[in-house]
């Protein structure tokens, strides 16, 4: 299952991407947590290991070079928003939760929030690559 859905208020757009994964929701919040496992799923952040730094990470990007990154604190709730400043570049917030929906099932629910330079096209590609990074990360949790 992967739904888009739109939302526009205020002149920010946003887009919430959901992937349904098979699969115990505190143990897909394990794994998407970690830092040492993100260049595993998440292609369109990471493509190296990250390298920590102080409370932060470094992250080689794929289309920024390296950047600055942190996450919010381990909690029981499945929140996983992160913050990603690519050099030269303000700090970019990124909303990320892990939902549980069943026993064995849960929604890994990712929002976009449109950046005030994102053309459309941007916009639709980056999208596009969060779903395509969270089907690999659902993968990655279905196989074991």
């Amino acid at each position: 299952m992967n739904q888009q859905q739109t939302n526009e208020a205020h002149d920010v757009q946003s887009r919430v991407i959901v992937q349904r994964v098979a699969c115990e929701w505190r143990r897909a919040y394990r794994v998407a947590a970690d830092p040492m496992r993100l260049s595993d799923w998440a292609s369109g952040l990471a493509k190296s290991a990250l390298l920590p730094q102080g409370d932060h990470w470094i992250v080689r990007t794929p289309e920024s070079g390296d950047a600055r990154m942190r996450f919010a604190p381990a909690n029981d709730f499945g929140v996983l928003d992160h913050w990603v400043a690519p050099e030269g570049v303000p700090e970019v917030y990124l909303p990320f939760r892990v939902i549980g929906v069943a026993p064995d099932a849960c929604e890994l629910q990712f929002t976009l929030l449109r950046q005030p330079h994102m053309d459309d096209a941007a916009f639709e590609r980056d999208a596009a690559w969060i779903a395509r990074d969270l089907q690999s990360l659902k993968r990655l949790l279905e196989a074991g």
